[in-house]
């Protein structure tokens, strides 16, 4: 009994031809009798208009040649990369290995990239970020406004980035970016307990503006910028403001404060951070202290007041002995004083004055 196969291949198709799993060939538009009574022959119908000729037996239809004029092979080792664009559309990274894309029912264009550049540069590339397959091969890092993007490689440093879009290609070595805040920042440092010398203990809120000038140093010279910032601001307040008394944390805070900006700013430019400035919050006292602080202000206050009435009374006491010379040396001066006495006493009463030849101080002043 004979076995006959047929294979219709249409004009956008291709036919492999297998014989007892050996390729021999491709088969072209038509229909194809096979006398097969020993099953041994095998046609697998392949689309064109897919582009990517996927087969498992993929290396023997490439060395037999038949594919040339036909597809685009890609035989790609492991410093190369390959872009594919399909009908002018961005369509897939290759990574290594053996690939054929079908090139007469669809427009496919190649391009040929070395990896061996860790960091992946193009003219397209937003259009090529976009791509669905793209994470397989590449990297994305954006760089926001106001950040740097510091680029290492293999534990090594080699650039720091501005703002933009940055790929970089996977499995060509250990890359490690950092995003760094250029902005500038405040940071609080809360809660401090520290004693002043003269033995006060108190607690103190500060707060420091500050901006990272070397990214670099930033990432490479302390795991932890900010944080190292807040230590040495710790470690800073206890030794300054032990060398204080209270009277001077409370009425010269501006000065304390420059000390403090003093010694903190050159620590931290050791780790490329600029302190801007440094400004003391509050000072906050145990609460006997704080009873013990408004009795002193209560007794200060009542000494300066009692001192002005003091003061007061003695410029009173000397305007009236200067007024009382003046009068005995003027009698002129001194009866118009007794007119103006007389009438605002006249201004509430009734008032007669008998008038002598000697004056007022000689006469009788009855008040009815």
């Amino acid at each position: 009994m004979f076995l006959i196969k047929t294979a219709k291949i249409r004009s956008f198709e291709k036919g492999l031809l297998f014989r007892d799993g050996e390729f021999e060939g491709l088969l072209n538009k038509g229909r194809y009798w096979f006398s097969d009574p020993l099953n041994r022959i095998k046609v697998h119908v392949v689309s064109q208009r897919d582009v990517w000729l996927m087969h498992r037996d993929l290396d023997i239809i490439v060395k037999s040649g038949v594919l040339e004029g036909q597809a685009t092979v890609l035989d790609l080792k492991d410093r190369q990369r390959a872009l594919v664009w399909i009908d002018g559309r961005f369509a897939r990274v290759l990574g290594p290995g053996l690939y054929a894309l079908w090139t007469k029912v669809r427009d496919v264009r190649v391009e040929l990239v070395d990896a061996g550049e860790d960091r992946f540069n193009h003219k397209d590339l937003n259009i090529i970020a976009k791509s669905d397959a793209v994470e397989k091969e590449l990297d994305l890092s954006n760089v926001e406004p106001g950040f740097a993007g510091v680029y290492f490689k293999d534990g090594a440093y080699v650039e720091t980035l501005g703002p933009g879009r940055y790929m970089f290609w996977k499995n060509m070595g250990k890359v490690k970016f950092y995003h760094v805040d250029l902005r500038e920042t405040v940071l609080d440092v809360s809660g401090q307990e520290i004693m002043t010398s003269d033995k006060v203990t108190l607690r103190m809120n500060a707060a420091i503006t500050y901006r990272v000038a070397n990214a670099l140093k930033s990432v490479s010279v302390v795991d932890d910028s900010k944080q190292a910032l807040y230590r040495e601001a710790q470690l800073a307040l206890r030794a300054v403001i032990g060398t204080f008394d209270l009277d001077t944390l409370l009425g010269e805070k501006e000065k304390v404060a420059k000390d403090l900006e003093g010694t903190i700013k050159s620590r931290a430019a050791e780790f490329g951070i600029a302190v801007q400035a440094l400004g003391i919050r509050d000072v906050i006292l145990p609460g006997d202290m704080k009873d013990l602080m408004n009795r002193v202000i209560e007794a200060q206050k009542a000494a300066d007041a009692n001192l002005i009435m003091r003061r007061e009374e003695t410029a009173a006491m000397r305007s009236q002995a200067n007024t009382a010379r003046l009068l005995d040396n003027n009698p002129t001066l001194m009866r118009l004083r007794e007119l103006d006495v007389l009438e605002k006493v006249a201004g509430n009463s009734k008032l007669n004055v008998v008038l002598g030849e000697k004056g007022l101080a000689d006469r009788i002043v009855n008040l009815l």
